[in-house]
């Protein structure tokens, strides 16, 4: 699909600077961009790959504008533009509609839907107009799943889940599965507590490969509108999740935590129970999350990489802060009692 510079403003906006006939197939990186191709620049540090691109067109912010001869676009925003522009020349395809001869469906579906081999749907589904359920995807009876969602391979949804309109759920996912509950016995034995709430996804939700949201012990878990979730995390029970926030790969959410709006856990993050995040909140990588964080803002708790050595003599010292700490609080002392004598 091809699309001329002047098509490309028209339909996204922007201002344009240069030759507007050139026509724009793809997008690329400004290292190995060529003919047809546009990429872009967020930031003065890639000034030398735009000196050197042999891209036909490149995207810029204002503050660069007029730092190359290049056919350009010029966005408040270049980064989200360039997204805009991938998704114009990179339409989704999705698969005819139809239900597969391999597939069982026991709901009525809109004949929009596609449903592919060794899917399952079960009684008292409702699906909307469009969607896509994958080869070997299991959604249990009583599903609701809104138009324009897509469920790739061996996804499963557990009974009256929610699935909200123009989701996507990558492969392997699991939504609704039982959260972690469960009651001790004196000798050491656990009773398992039934999970009875649901597990409940807004709009424009995507899931990336084999995460998983557990239902809710009593209540829902909800995953709000626009909330972008990376391959191999797991939301457990009872969790609410803010409108667009995004977390990385293996993050780890534990039951009945509520995490903000717009809030950005970076990989690996691990969230204890019950805590309590805020909006407009990045957390940086590998951070355990203890108490509660109210006020907006970057907060990192994690040991940067070091040489092996200098990570074992620092752990040497580690172990012996408090009796350090003993030492100094005694010599404080004995200051002050100097000080009270003169």
């Amino acid at each position: 699909m091809n699309f001329s510079l002047q098509e490309i403003v028209e339909l996204l906006g922007g201002e344009l600077r240069g030759d507007a006939s050139v026509s724009i197939s793809q997008v690329a990186p400004l290292e190995r961009a060529s003919v047809g191709e546009i990429g872009f620049v967020v930031h003065p540090k890639y000034r030398q790959a735009l000196v050197s691109t042999q891209a036909a067109a490149v995207i810029l912010p204002v503050s660069m504008a007029e730092e190359t001869a290049l056919p350009r676009i010029i966005a408040a925003d270049p980064h989200l533009y360039f997204a805009r522009v991938a998704q114009l020349l990179n339409p989704a395809k999705g698969p005819s509609a139809g239900i597969h001869p391999r597939a069982v469906v026991l709901s009525e579906l809109p004949a929009s839907v596609s449903v592919g081999a060794m899917a399952y749907v079960g009684e008292g589904c409702i699906v909307g107009e469009n969607v896509v359920i994958g080869p070997g995807c299991v959604v249990e009876q009583g599903v609701s799943i809104g138009e324009g969602s897509t469920l790739r391979a061996n996804v499963t949804v557990y009974a009256d889940c929610i699935v909200g309109k123009n989701c996507i759920l990558h492969a392997g996912s699991v939504v609704g599965s039982d959260g972690f509950g469960y009651a001790r016995h004196k000798d050491g034995r656990w009773e398992k507590i039934p999970q009875i709430g649901r597990a409940v996804l807004g709009d424009g939700v995507e899931l990336g490969a084999n995460v998983t949201v557990d239902r809710g012990a009593l209540d829902d878990t909800v995953i709000g509108n626009g909330v972008k979730i990376d391959n191999l995390c797991h939301i457990a029970h009872n969790c609410v999740i803010g409108d667009n926030t995004a977390m990385a790969a293996q993050v780890g959410i534990a039951g009945s935590s509520r995490v903000g709006s717009r809030v950005m856990l970076a990989g690996q993050v691990g969230v204890n129970g019950h805590i309590e995040i805020g909006n407009d909140i990045l957390i940086s990588g590998a951070t355990a999350v203890t108490k509660d964080i109210k006020q907006p803002g970057v907060y990192t708790a994690m040991f940067p990489a070091e040489p092996h050595k200098d990570w074992m003599r620092n752990a040497a010292r580690f172990k012996r802060i408090e009796a350090m700490y003993e030492r100094m609080r005694d010599m404080e002392k004995k200051l002050e009692e100097l000080e009270n004598k003169k």
